[in-house]
């Protein structure tokens, strides 16, 4: 009995380890296959993109589109761990392309929200930035007088003339080669045209391109009219009188000029080269291109000037960067940065005025729906402003004190004190896209057309406090 027992525990011994092994063995076995799932071979060619289209407001739904994938890839959208599709698994199609609804909770923050996008078959993995906008409703408009005047097609920026109490606005249609392309002269009390004329042919483009018109300023001082060729990397002058061209400069000198502002006073004329950290300097008496102001970025994205203000009083000019999000000083007697400061909270920074007697600068931002208030002794920032979405340029009433700031996105003109309140929403119509003051308490706001039937596109609108 003492053998058949000693053999029957040996034999449950036996059983026992034998099965440990089995289960360790298939634990084992179920760790590689697992292994071998969550790390196959990754989409090392993997060149997706994934973006949403139009404004998204909380409570509303998104259209969100892919592109770049290899045909039937799999993809789903991730947030805090959720996938947010209606389509929880999205296929790409032949042509590496797919389409989905997102649904956006009433109480979803405003903002911009890492979305990360998960990939499969074969895998990969990216973030992209899913942005809601405010959804800010009209008001205040009972305080403003507004008058309204159509213009040529796909207008651009303006700029007064105290002089001649004229204001001038350039407008240019759509991609290169730009073959539609108006400068024109209105009254600024009627808004009744002047004079209008088109560029002069682009000599370096055998598409029938012209030199599109883009960025505008005036020297009052010399009677003239500044204008950056955007598309030919370029600045020309004409006269204020009649339009006649003055001079016309090479192209490439100012690579894709966007901005443009005048010191009449000290005789200079200064452009914001976009995608540079350069900002070109002209001799406005001798019609010379004389050198470059060179800013340095405290981030390593490097400074893209976009919008200028001006304050020549001071003489103190003030650009900001799209891609480092930073505010530049330049003192102009020095020619030379005197500060750079950083702009926490905005991302895509792209318009700028000043307001000298508050030492106070305005910055407006697209990608986070914002105009900062930004302290100049310092570079503090005093005030966040939510607005519209895709804020594009603003400018400062001095008479009034009150900042106006045109969103592309949101249809609409925010009305902001020094206090940093939103005294006022205005319809700004169709694709708001600049504005600019004639320094006696009124504004003009140039809004864009979607497409031809859109009868409140391509619009000059002059708002004046009541």
């Amino acid at each position: 009995m003492q053998t058949t027992l000693f053999c029957i525990g040996n034999y449950r011994k036996t059983v026992l380890k034998t099965t440990a092994l089995v289960l360790a063995a298939l634990a084992i076995s179920a760790g590689s296959v697992q292994a071998d799932t969550v790390f196959d071979q990754p989409d090392t060619s993997f060149n997706g993109s994934v973006f949403s289209t139009g404004v998204v407001h909380p409570g509303g739904e998104a259209i969100v589109k892919g592109g770049g994938f290899k045909p039937g890839q799999e993809v789903q959208l991730l947030r805090n761990g959720h996938n947010i599709a209606k389509d929880k698994v999205l296929t790409a199609d032949q042509d590496g392309k797919f389409s989905t609804t997102i649904s956006v909770p009433e109480t979803a923050a405003t903002g911009l929200h890492p979305v990360v996008v998960q990939v499969a078959k074969p895998s990969a993995a990216k973030v992209f930035e899913f942005k809601i906008s405010p959804d800010i409703n009209y008001t205040g408009a009972e305080k403003f007088t507004i008058a309204s005047a159509s213009l040529a097609p796909s207008v651009y920026q303006s700029a007064y003339s105290a002089a001649t109490n004229a204001l001038f606005v350039t407008s240019s249609v759509g991609r290169p080669p730009v073959k539609e392309s108006t400068l024109t002269k209105l009254n600024a009390d009627t808004l009744k045209v002047e004079a209008s004329i088109t560029p002069a042919a682009d000599p370096s483009n055998e598409k029938g391109q012209v030199m599109a018109v883009y960025g505008v300023a005036v020297d009052d001082d010399a009677g003239t009219v500044w204008v950056s060729n955007t598309r030919a990397s370029t600045v020309a002058v004409y006269k204020q009188a009649d339009l006649a061209l003055v001079k016309q400069f090479p192209n490439e000198l100012v690579p894709h000029a966007r901005d443009i502002v005048v010191d009449s006073k000290n005789h200079r004329a200064y452009a914001s080269v976009t995608g540079s950290n350069e900002i070109a300097v002209f001799d406005t008496q001798k019609l010379e291109h004389i050198g470059t102001i060179v800013m340095k970025s405290k981030s390593r994205e490097g400074i893209s000037p976009m919008s200028l203000a001006l304050d020549a009083s001071n003489g103190k000019l003030y650009t900001v960067s799209r891609t480092s999000n930073e505010a530049v000083v330049i003192d102009l007697g020095k020619q030379e940065v005197e500060h750079v400061y950083p702009l926490p909270g905005a991302k895509a920074a792209s318009g700028v005025a000043v307001a000298p007697e508050a030492n106070t600068l305005f910055v407006a931002s697209q990608a986070t729906d914002n105009v900062l208030l930004v302290d100049l002794k310092d570079g503090k920032i005093l005030h966040d402003v939510k607005v519209g979405a895709g804020p594009l340029n603003i400018t400062w009433d001095a008479k009034n004190k009150l900042a106006y700031a045109v969103s592309r996105g949101g249809n609409s003109i925010a009305v902001i004190n020094l206090d940093g309140k939103l005294v006022a929403n205005l319809d700004g119509g169709s694709l708001p896209n600049h504005i600019s003051t004639d320094g006696k308490g009124s504004v003009f706001a140039l809004n864009k057309a979607r497409g031809k039937d859109d009868k409140t596109g391509d619009r000059l609108s002059k708002i004046s406090l009541k």
